[in-house]
């Protein structure tokens, strides 16, 4: 029974954790189908509320206009952001969002102005 659970942690281990010194390559970028879904208008929203947090700034979001995801332990997003700023001014911006799924929790990876 022992041999059981030993081999069975064995081959899930890997799956639920990235053991150390090990380099797993992430997975090709993947264009986002529809990215007025609300998942992905909530992962633009949170893009935009972190931003101005940390910068002060006043950027309202409007909708996402692109975007593309990659799994990498977990799901990294770009996003192509459309916002608005406090003087009614519209700025396209791109957003990495890396989401954790082990510990449930998004980080702001990069937020730029971009023109397309």
């Amino acid at each position: 029974m022992i041999k059981y659970f030993i081999c069975l942690s064995l081959i899930l281990l890997p799956l639920f954790y990235n053991v150390e010194g090990l380099n797993i390559e992430p997975s090709p970028w993947k264009p986002i189908a529809n990215v007025q879904l609300g998942y992905y208008v909530e992962i633009g929203r949170y893009a935009i509320e972190e931003h101005n947090t940390h910068t002060m700034d006043i950027l309202a979001f409007m909708n996402n206009v692109q975007g593309k995801e990659q799994y990498d332990n977990g799901l990294r997003y770009a996003l192509i952001i459309a916002t608005r700023n406090n003087d009614g001014i519209t700025h396209n911006y791109e957003a990495v969002v890396f989401e954790r799924h082990v510990n449930q929790d998004r980080v702001l990876e990069s937020f730029n102005e971009i023109s397309i």
